[in-house]
């Protein structure tokens, strides 16, 4: 059933712009995004939005951001009280990003998407940057506990991001037979492990 669009009283409208961006593109896609169309959902002026975003791009920009720093804070958090192994931190990491990806793929295909593109804001890549930069810092982690094996960080994450990435594409996508999704990510895992051990 769709979410009813909420009224915009006071506040922050920059937060409700946000908030109801993200609705909108969870339910219609980023075609369907338009600063007009909000204001008119949160019933604010049409000149409203732009004061906080001078166009589409730069709405689009702002919620790859939050996107980012979002995903960033749940990886962080999954790593809370969880074990020093690899094999430990990898588990919760795999199933946090998972998690967020298939909660949120309509924002995760935009983040990624944005992320490449050349107008993109500086803040924005750094806060990808920051999101990358935990799997990267578990692999090094990883790999000076000789739990991980040896060769430069940016090779040994790649296969262990893109078949993390490639799991949640499938499962989003409704690719992967139910036989499969059940126990699937925990097959990535032990695969990713495989993979990663030290010769």
């Amino acid at each position: 059933m769709p979410t009813r669009p909420r009224r915009y009283h006071h506040g922050d409208l920059r937060a409700a712009l946000l908030t109801r961006a993200e609705e909108t593109l969870r339910e219609k896609g980023p075609a369907a995004l338009s600063l007009r169309e909000l204001a008119r959902d949160l019933g604010v002026s049409h000149a409203a939005p732009s004061r906080h975003f001078k166009d589409k791009q730069a709405l689009l920009d702002a919620l790859a951001l939050a996107g980012f720093e979002r995903l960033g804070e749940i990886m962080a958090a999954s790593r809370e009280g969880t074990g020093e192994s690899f094999a430990e931190r990898l588990d919760v990491m795999a199933r946090a990003y998972v998690g967020f990806a298939t909660a949120n793929a309509a924002l995760l295909d935009l983040m990624y998407s944005i992320k490449h593109d050349p107008a993109a804001s500086e803040p924005l890549s750094a806060a990808a940057q920051r999101w990358a930069e935990q799997l990267v810092e578990l692999i090094a982690e990883g790999q000076r506990r000789g739990e991980v094996r040896e060769g430069p960080l940016e090779r040994v994450s790649l296969p262990v991001f893109t078949t993390l990435h490639g799991y949640a594409d499938l499962a989003v996508s409704g690719m992967l037979p139910p036989e499969v999704t059940e126990n699937g990510l925990d097959d990535v895992i032990a695969h990713i492990l495989r993979g990663s051990a030290p010769d």
